[in-house]
């Protein structure tokens, strides 16, 4: 039996690569190749499909702050990564997205492997549209250390 055809190249690639640890690892390099600052924090994408995104980040010392926790910035970047990344293969191959605001509310310092999990509606068309995905960030005790809401604003690809 064959997987259904994936709606959008992104996805198309993950459902290629996903199978493996090896290959799970190919496509959280290449997509930090693709977007060089998200890549800074090393994510590594452990779930994906239309509406979820799942990334994990070590706790590494190019990430920490003074304080000896993960630094605000990366915490950010990881949020908006989870939530252009879960966009990214929700929305039709003829739609684009750009992200036009992130917020997000630091609840508990931030340490060790750190997951995002993402979810947004899955939109149904290229039409213009504002799409708000939930993030919330977990340590390994499973404590929410930040949660967020990507705002991203999807339409058609200029013909």
């Amino acid at each position: 039996m064959t997987e259904p055809e994936a709606p959008n190249p992104a996805l198309a690639r993950w459902n290629a690569l996903r199978g493996t640890a090896l290959g799970r690892w190919a496509f959280s390099r290449g997509l930090g190749v693709v977007v060089p600052y998200s890549g800074s924090i090393g994510p590594l994408i452990r779930h994906l499909e239309p509406g979820r995104a799942v990334i994990a980040m070590r706790d590494r010392r190019k990430v920490r702050n003074h304080l000896r926790s993960i630094h605000a910035a990366a915490l950010l970047n990881l949020t908006e990564l989870t939530g252009g990344l879960v966009v990214t293969v929700s929305m039709p191959a003829d739609a684009r997205m750009i992200i036009t605001r992130v917020s997000l509310d630091f609840l508990k310092k931030a340490r060790g492997l750190l997951t995002s999990e993402g979810t947004c509606p899955i939109p149904q068309s290229n039409q213009r549209a504002e799409i708000e995905v939930q993030v919330a960030i977990r340590d390994a005790a499973g404590d929410v250390v930040a949660q967020g809401t990507v705002h991203v604003l999807v339409g058609p690809i200029p013909g």
